[in-house]
């Protein structure tokens, strides 16, 4: 059983959450749920909150740094728009960024709403970033049943066209007062014209101009290294000005442990075999495209 962002209530109420775990145990002896996960949009310095659930028997895991440490991201960059208008966002900016937004305007970057049919561009694009940045995608598939669910109210796919050609693409979330900047994919040619960043103007436009409060560039790695191999998205997010900001974690409750185990154990060997079958899948294209030539 899983809670993504959640529980909304009052975080701060140990009654109130009492109930809530007492009624997921009842849930989960219903459903046969070995474990209980909760990745709560709490901070890491929320104290009062991490001596409550704990009291309730959560066990927090908080020493995740990579992606791959959970199913959420643990550390994001939020942009708090609430009440700003264009140009209070766009100076508080850093230099760079306001140079390469600027920068894709003036090539002649074009930034265009994606209906459905886009999410075709959008996938190959994606499974350009996916190669060269070494990650697992989601079939086309996955992204149209999103559209179907999502759209018009809760998503928005917005692509990037240079000379009429789509040369990259974000799809953001939409919920309540809140936008999260969920999947980006960007092609390996005309990089240099920055339409990533362009993409992510108009994205936080369309916030400020929908009264919401909050844009949320979500996850970066915890680890501050300019080594890193995650650091170069670390530092666009940054460029934006918005705030770094630390989560609590995952908290889990395990009512089968010995399942748990072996879910855990399966999961690592599921991930492992999936990341050779695509090495192995981008082998076999290669080897294809040499033999005919």
């Amino acid at each position: 059983m899983y809670v993504s962002r959640g529980p909304i209530c009052d975080t701060h109420n140990e009654e109130i959450l009492k109930d809530l775990t007492e009624g997921l145990k009842e849930l989960a002896t219903k459903y046969k749920a070995f474990t209980l996960k909760w990745e709560p949009d709490i901070k890491s310095d929320d104290k009062e909150f991490r001596k409550i659930v704990e009291k309730l028997g959560f066990r927090i895991k908080d020493d995740g740094k990579d992606f791959g440490d959970g199913i959420q991201p643990r550390y994001v960059f939020r942009l708090n728009i609430k009440d700003k208008t264009e140009e209070e966002i766009f100076s508080d900016f850093h230099q760079k960024t306001r140079y390469n937004i600027r920068l894709a305007t003036k090539k002649g970057v074009v930034i265009k709403e994606g209906k459905k049919e886009d999410l075709k561009d959008f996938h190959k694009i994606m499974e350009i970033t996916g190669k060269r940045d070494d990650f697992m995608i989601r079939p086309l598939e996955y992204f149209e049943k999103m559209y179907d669910i999502l759209e018009p109210n809760h998503m928005k796919l917005m692509m990037a066209y240079y000379e009429d050609k789509p040369i990259s693409g974000i799809i953001d979330i939409i919920y309540g007062n809140k936008i999260w900047y969920l999947y980006g994919a960007s092609s390996n040619e005309h990089r240099n014209l920055m339409p990533n960043y362009l993409l992510q103007w108009e994205m936080i436009k369309y916030a400020i101009e929908n009264k919401k409060d909050m844009y949320d560039f979500r996850g970066v790695v915890g680890i501050v290294d300019e080594k890193h191999p995650q650091y170069g998205l670390y530092r666009f997010k940054k460029g934006f000005n918005a705030e770094f900001t630390e989560f609590i974690g995952e908290l889990y409750i395990n009512y089968r442990p010995l399942t748990y185990k072996i879910y855990k154990i399966t999961e690592k060997l599921y991930k492992r075999f999936a990341g050779i079958k695509n090495r192995l899948k981008e082998r076999g294209k290669e080897i294809e495209a040499i033999n005919h030539k």
